[in-house]
C-alpha cells in the first residue's frame, strides 16, 4: 500500500459582526459526490505548492479573492479501496472579505454562508468537521497562534 498526497482541504470563512461564517459548495449532478455539501477541494498539480493549489482552487471554485490563508495544523487523510492507498491531505483555512460575491464553477450547484453547527451538520467526513472545530478554536481563542501558521501572500 501506498501513501500519497495529492488533494488539498481549504475552508473559507468570513467574519460577519464579529461571528464565523463558513462557506459550503454543494456538488453539482453527474459530479463525483453529486449533492453533497464540501468546503474548496481540489488536486495538487505537478510541481504545485500544496498551498499555491488551495489559492488556485478558491479562486477556480468561488472566484473569492484571499484576505489571508493559514495552513491548519490538521491533516486529513482517508483510503481508497480502488486504488489501495492511503491519501493525506494538508488543510488551509481563508478569510476573505464580507462582501465578497461567490462565483460558482460548474462543480458546484449551490452555495451557502453558514455558523459553525451548520457547517458541521452538513459536512460528511468526521475529518472535515475537526478542521472546522480547529478553525474556530484557533480563531477565537489562540489568535495570537495563528501568526504560527499563516502563509504570507506579500
Amino acid at each position: 500500500m501506498e501513501i500519497i498526497s495529492n488533494m488539498v482541504e481549504v475552508h473559507l470563512f468570513r467574519e460577519v459582526d464579529k461571528n464565523l461564517e463558513f462557506l459550503l459548495l454543494k456538488r453539482s449532478l453527474g459530479e463525483l459526490y453529486e449533492h453533497m455539501w464540501q468546503m474548496v477541494s481540489g488536486r495538487i498539480e505537478e510541481d504545485e505548492k500544496a498551498y499555491k493549489t488551495a489559492l488556485r482552487e478558491v479562486k477556480e471554485e468561488t472566484g473569492l479573492t484571499v484576505k489571508k490563508i493559514w495552513a491548519l495544523p490538521n491533516i486529513n487523510s482517508f483510503y481508497s479501496p480502488e486504488t489501495d492507498m492511503i491519501n493525506l491531505i494538508p488543510v488551509f483555512a481563508v478569510q476573505v472579505d464580507p462582501h465578497s460575491k461567490v462565483i460558482l464553477s460548474d462543480e458546484h450547484s449551490e452555495y451557502k454562508w453558514v455558523a459553525k453547527e451548520e457547517c458541521k451538520k452538513l459536512l460528511a467526513w468526521e475529518g472535515q468537521r475537526k478542521s472546522v472545530d480547529i478553525l474556530f478554536d484557533y480563531f477565537n481563542n489562540y489568535k495570537e497562534y495563528l501568526d504560527l501558521v499563516e502563509i504570507k501572500l506579500h
